[in-house]
């Protein structure tokens, strides 16, 4: 549900309790230069890099961002070339270095599976990311926020110690505009390996679907082997699948989902693979009753977001938790603030950009650009775009002034939740946009009384007590997928 949240901490936690911790692989080239350039607190990001297979591309790696004792609080982080079709070599090998070490972390300590999480709506660092993974021998990969059909194909070529490619989604480019092999993304590892090629294993995927439809689709027309759905809810948090039919809005301006978009549990046992369910079901009863339902078990993010491992500022985790212990925290599911076109639950905090003034004082600025569409832009071109950029910038590359509306540095702010948050030349510091599920109340349940916070192990404990209370054997699947 956001960038560095669900961490390597919060997923090592999980899963050496024997459930899957999974770490979010969005910006995490970002994520790693800014903790190199903060000093690497603790040596965490050393010791990765010095697993990493490839030990030339580990070394350039440190020499150019760790900065010993960290950077003055005042000074901006680095700034990093911005992700395309053909990316420079710089930046492929963040992403294969940045994914291996989470991963690696993730795994350290304990002999169970960890998983790693990705938006298919940011496709160009999906094949150095995948691979980087791959490296550190990650366990599941899991996908949503679009339909990831080709991503099987990919993990079954990096196996092989093949290339693999990834087509890349151009708006305007079914109009002919850009030549077919234009529209690929490429990678051979053997270009960026210093010796013969690793023996991978292959990790299982997870696609993570809203429909009926959609979870068929990906079974019939993915390009390898599907193994598992993640059947998610409009209440789990991050982004959501839009409504089924014309979009329509209640009175508070959220999006209004009905019975097109309800999820048919009993036909999704004809599939026959394992499904989990995720949205809501943060509690020992609503696990039980997915097991009941046939459900191999549930997907938690709300819950272990709040937790002491997890990723979040500690300010903005502490003002949230006391709310959700009065009583009193909001989510918005709102329609506009993604680049995407897909709501967004954000949880309302006066200190951030969920508060309105806080948005409008914001300089529009795009520097990080994971969001950003690609588009043909003329003479077999391709060019990139964000309804978050200045809005002259984006209208100048005929985007519609109307999509700029309200549009949020998605960005920026999910790297200010964790305390990575850019320096502007001007002194402004960017701010948060906090993302959590509609059951943001309920985590008050995970806090002992007269506690204020509480640990990834009390959630895996109170979700475990119910549903394994009368279990006579072990489950054939996880129960607990943990993913902030």
């Amino acid at each position: 549900m956001g960038v560095g949240v669900s961490n390597w901490r919060l997923a090592q936690a999980v899963s050496k309790l024997g459930q899957l911790g999974v770490v979010s692989g969005t910006a995490l080239d970002s994520v790693f230069v800014r903790r190199l350039a903060d000093g690497d607190q603790g040596g965490h990001m050393r010791r990765g890099l010095d697993a990493f297979p490839f030990p030339g591309m580990a070394r350039r790696i440190w020499d150019e961002y760790f900065v010993p004792g960290g950077k003055p609080s005042d000074t901006p982080y680095p700034a990093l070339p911005m992700h395309q079709r053909q990316s420079h070599r710089k930046l492929v090998e963040l992403c294969m270095v940045s994914n291996f070490v989470e991963v690696f972390l993730a795994r350290e300590g304990h002999k169970n599976p960890v998983g790693i999480n990705f938006l298919e709506k940011v496709q160009m660092p999906h094949l150095y990311s995948l691979y980087g993974a791959m490296l550190a021998g990650v366990g599941y990969v899991l996908m949503g926020a679009g339909i990831p059909l080709h991503i099987p194909g990919v993990l079954d070529a990096f196996v092989a110690q093949h290339a693999a490619e990834y087509r890349l989604a151009i708006t305007g480019a079914a109009q002919g505009q850009i030549a077919d092999q234009d529209m690929q993304m490429r990678l051979d590892p053997a270009e960026y390996a210093e010796g013969p090629l690793p023996v991978l294993h292959r990790p299982k995927f997870l696609a993570i679907v809203s429909s009926n439809t959609l979870a068929a689709t990906m079974l019939r027309r993915a390009t390898g082997r599907v193994d598992g759905l993640v059947i998610e809810s409009p209440t789990a948090g991050g982004h959501n699948a839009p409504p089924r039919g014309k979009l329509q809005l209640n009175a508070g301006g959220e999006p209004v989902y009905g019975e097109r978009d309800q999820v048919n549990i009993a036909e999704l046992h004809t599939l026959g693979v394992p499904f989990w369910l995720a949205g809501g079901y943060g509690s020992p009863a609503k696990l039980r009753e997915a097991l009941e339902q046939g459900a191999a078990g549930v997907q938690v993010g709300t819950a272990f977001a709040f937790s002491r491992e997890s990723g979040m500022r500690h300010d903005l985790k502490s003002k949230l938790l006391a709310k959700a212990a009065a009583g009193t925290g909001q989510v918005f599911t709102d329609p506009l603030a993604s680049p995407t076109g897909f709501p967004f639950k954000v949880a309302q905090l006066e200190s951030t950009s969920s508060n309105a003034s806080v948005y409008q004082e914001r300089a529009r600025v795009c520097d990080l650009g994971y969001l950003r569409e690609p588009y043909a832009a003329g003479d077999g071109k391709i060019a990139y775009r964000c309804s978050a950029e200045p809005v002259a910038n984006y209208v100048a590359k005929g985007g519609k002034l109307e999509d700029t509306v309200s549009r949020k540095c998605l960005c920026n702010a999910l790297l200010a939740n964790i305390g990575h948050a850019q320096v502007r030349k001007d002194d402004a510091v960017e701010p948060a946009l906090i993302t959590v599920g509609d059951d943001l109340n309920t985590i008050a349940q995970f806090m002992s009384p007269g506690r204020q916070s509480y640990s990834a192990a009390d959630v895996v404990r109170s979700l475990m007590s119910m549903a394994q209370a009368e279990a006579e054997e072990p489950a054939e699947q996880v129960p607990v997928v943990a993913f902030a």
